[in-house]
C-alpha cells in the first residue's frame, strides 16, 4: 500500500517517476489565466493567518462547506477566523476523491510543509503551525510566487480598471512578469440598459473618450486595448455561456446602441447581434496586435437567485451549462479565418460532453501559420481535477496534437494555488508512463521528457510570446 501524498503521488509507473521528477517538476510555472488580485502583489501583502490566505473568496471550499451542512456565518459571514478555518477542517474528511481533499493537503506540504492530514481534531494544531510560518517574510504574495517557480502571471482585468497595480510591479523591478488581461465582458452586456450605461460611463472616464455613439464607443475600446498592451498585456479573455455568431450589419449595431443608450430595453434578438458583432470587432482588436484571445465556454452562472441577492456573483452557485456549442462557435471562428483576421485562440469546455467537439472544431482553424494556432485549453473550473484533465488530454491525443498543447492554468484568487500546476504534471506524466510502460509509446526519454517539458512550460511560452512581454514591461 503507498502512503497517502509522497512524492510518487499519482505517479503510477517507474517511467512516470522518471519523466516527472526529471524532466517536469523543475520547470518555471506560466499562469496565463488567473484572477489573483494585482493591488495585493503590488503592495507584497502579507496575510495575517490561514484562513485569509485560505479561506476568503474561495468559493470550492464554501461549496463543500455548505454541502457538509456548515452555516452561511462560517463561509462568507462574521465568524471569527478560526471559527471558520475549524469549520472547514471538519469539512475536509468529507471532500474524499474531490479535488479539494488532494489540493488541501498538497498547499499545506509545499508551502507548510504539514503533511498531518487536516480534520476537527487537527485543525488548531495545524492553523497555529502554519500562523507561525505566515509571521516569516518569506510568506509575502511576492515570495509565495517566488517560492513555486513562478515566470509569469496574467491576472483578469476589465478595461476600465487603471492598471495602476500592474505599473507598480513593474516599476519595482519585480522578476516575476505580472501581466493584464484584457476581459471585455461588461462592454457586452447589454440585456440590462441600465447597468451598460453605468458601465459605458466608467468606459469614459477610464479613457478619456466621449462617447456619444457607437463608433465613439469603440475608440474608447480601443484606447484601452492599446494601454493594455502598452503595459505588456498579450491576452483578451471572454467569460460567455455560448459563442454569439447572429448576422448583423453595421447599421443595425449602431441603431442597437443608441436604443440601449437612451435606456430602452433590447429585445433578445438585439442582444445576440450586438454580442455578435462585439466578438467580431474585439476579435479583430486582438488579431491586429498578435494577441491570443480566449473563450470560456459553458458555465451555467448565478443559478441560486437568492443567495445572489445576498453574496453576489463568484460565491459559489455556478453549475455546467448544456448549451449548444458547435454551430456558432464554428460560424464565428470561420467569419474571422474569412478576412484572415483569426487571432491565436484558446477554447476552454466547462462540459465534458462537448471535449470531443472542441477537441475537433481546433482542427479546423489551425492553418499552419502558428503551431497550435487554435488551441483546446484545459480542463477548468469543475474539470479542473483528475478524471477532467484526463479526459481533456485524451479527447486532445485523439482528434489533434497533445504535444502542441499549451498546458495548466490555476483560473484561482489564491496564492496558495500553484500546486495545482504541479497536480496537472503529475496527471501528465502519468499518462506518458503508462503508454511507455503498455509498449504504445517508445521508450526515450530525451524525446518524450522533451514533450513533457514542452507541454509544462516552454509551449505556453512560445505560444503567448512572454519573453517579449518581459522586454516591454521593463520599459514601462
Amino acid at each position: 500500500m503507498k502512503p497517502f501524498l509522497d512524492e510518487d503521488f499519482l505517479l503510477q509507473t517507474n517511467t512516470a517517476r522518471q519523466l516527472y521528477h526529471e524532466y517536469s517538476k523543475a520547470m518555471p510555472i506560466i499562469d496565463y489565466h488567473c484572477h489573483l488580485p494585482p493591488d495585493q502583489i503590488a503592495e507584497d501583502r502579507h496575510f495575517e493567518n490561514l484562513t485569509q490566505i485560505w479561506l476568503y473568496g474561495d468559493h470550492y471550499k464554501w461549496r463543500a462547506m455548505r454541502t457538509n451542512g456548515v452555516d452561511e456565518s462560517y463561509c462568507t459571514g462574521n465568524q471569527s477566523d478560526f471559527a471558520k478555518f475549524q469549520k472547514w477542517a471538519e469539512t475536509v474528511p468529507y471532500t474524499v476523491r474531490n479535488p479539494l481533499f488532494h489540493w488541501t493537503h498538497l498547499e499545506l506540504q509545499r508551502y507548510f510543509s504539514v503533511t498531518e492530514v487536516l480534520n476537527g481534531k487537527s485543525a488548531r494544531r495545524i492553523y497555529d503551525q502554519c500562523n507561525e510560518q505566515m509571521q516569516s517574510p518569506d510568506f509575502s504574495v511576492r515570495n509565495l510566487l517566488r517560492r513555486m517557480n513562478v515566470e509569469t502571471v496574467c491576472t483578469t482585468d476589465d478595461p476600465t480598471d487603471s492598471l495602476e497595480h500592474h505599473q507598480k510591479i513593474a516599476e519595482d523591478g519585480f522578476e516575476i512578469s505580472v501581466l493584464p488581461t484584457f476581459r471585455p465582458d461588461k462592454a457586452m452586456a447589454v440585456e440590462d440598459a441600465a447597468a451598460f450605461n453605468q458601465y459605458v460611463g466608467k468606459l469614459e472616464a477610464a479613457s478619456g473618450v466621449s462617447i456619444g455613439s457607437f463608433d465613439d464607443f469603440m475608440a474608447a475600446l480601443q484606447q484601452r486595448h492599446d494601454y493594455f498592451a502598452l503595459m505588456g498585456g498579450k491576452l483578451s479573455d471572454h467569460g460567455l455561456e455560448q459563442i454569439y455568431a447572429e448576422d448583423y450589419t453595421e447599421a443595425e449595431i449602431k441603431a442597437i446602441f443608441d436604443k440601449v443608450r437612451a435606456g430602452r430595453s433590447l429585445d433578445g434578438q438585439e442582444v445576440l447581434k450586438f454580442k455578435s458583432a462585439m466578438l467580431v470587432y474585439l476579435a479583430e482588436m486582438d488579431w491586429a496586435k498578435g494577441w491570443t484571445q480566449q473563450f470560456h465556454l459553458g458555465a451555467l452562472r448565478n443559478n441560486n437567485s437568492r443567495m445572489l441577492r445576498q453574496l453576489g456573483p463568484d460565491t459559489g452557485w455556478d453549475s455546467i451549462g448544456d448549451f449548444s456549442q458547435g454551430r456558432a462557435l464554428a460560424k464565428f471562428l470561420n467569419r474571422l479565418d474569412t478576412n484572415d483576421k483569426l487571432a491565436k485562440t484558446v477554447l476552454y469546455n466547462l462540459n465534458p460532453a462537448d471535449n470531443e467537439l472542441m477537441a475537433t472544431m481546433v482542427g479546423n482553424f489551425n492553418d499552419g501559420s502558428v503551431a497550435g494556432k487554435v488551441q483546446f485549453g484545459s480542463g477548468w473550473w469543475f474539470l479542473d481535477q483528475k478524471d477532467g484533465m484526463e479526459k481533456q488530454m485524451n479527447a486532445l491525443s485523439n482528434m489533434g496534437l497533445l504535444s502542441r498543447f499549451v498546458g495548466m492554468l490555476t483560473d484561482s484568487r489564491s496564492f496558495l494555488s500553484y500546486p495545482r500546476h504541479e497536480y496537472f504534471r503529475r496527471i501528465l506524466c502519468n499518462l506518458f508512463g503508462n503508454d511507455i510502460e503498455n509498449g504504445e509509446l517508445p521508450y526515450d526519454m530525451e524525446w518524450m521528457g522533451g514533450i513533457v517539458q514542452d507541454i509544462s512550460y516552454r509551449n505556453a511560452k512560445s505560444y503567448f510570446g512572454f519573453s517579449e512581454v518581459q522586454k516591454l514591461q521593463v520599459n514601462v
